[in-house]
């Protein structure tokens, strides 16, 4: 069933992402420091309770996506997206590597008007400072009824660290936000 807008508090923040296959950004946000849960799911399409393969499909507009609940005091919105701009390409447009289609399309799905204002001012930070070669093309959307992927995408890389995409896609992906944010790891 879809879910309403999620509530916030000063203790418990959402955030919603996309940025092409939903196992790669929950195995990096599952490790986040200050991140409490992450869920694989469908957001932003026109079918109400779609399907995996409906998604992948083509037939439902629904982008993969994560919600990520954090605690707004122990890491930051623009933090999350911070990595979020690290982890995936935001250049290519309905795509992340051999992943094609508008299910894969990079985008930011505020809930508030501040998680608003927060993407575009990073976003044109970064397009200001030319950290990519090609222009940003994530969207920023409000966020819609949000539907929980089946329950094997749930922790999927953790279940399944030897499967072939885990292996070549996820890990290295996991293995660049190790990198780069080592202090922003749980510990």
């Amino acid at each position: 069933m879809g879910e309403e807008l999620p509530k916030t508090s000063a203790e418990k923040e959402v955030a919603i992402l996309a940025g092409g296959c939903f196992w790669c950004l929950e195995a990096v946000y599952d490790q986040v420091s200050g991140v409490d849960s992450v869920e694989s799911g469908y957001i932003g399409g026109t079918v109400d309770h779609p399907t995996y393969e409906a998604v992948c499909g083509g037939q439902t507009e629904h982008a993969e996506a994560v919600r990520i609940t954090f605690n707004p005091t122990a890491i930051s919105y623009k933090e999350l997206l911070e990595i979020f701009f690290v982890i995936h390409d935001p250049t290519t447009l309905n795509r992340q590597g051999n992943d094609r289609g508008t299910q894969y399309r990079s985008a930011i799905f505020h809930c508030t008007p501040a998680q608003h204002h927060t993407a575009e001012t990073l976003i044109k930070t970064l397009s200001d400072d030319k950290l990519y070669d090609a222009p940003i093309v994530t969207q920023v959307v409000p966020a819609t009824r949000w539907y929980e992927a089946e329950s094997y995408h749930q922790e999927y890389f953790a279940r399944n660290p030897l499967q072939g995409y885990c292996q070549v896609v996820v890990g290295p992906k996991v293995a660049k936000f190790r990198k780069r944010f080592a202090a922003r790891l749980k510990s």
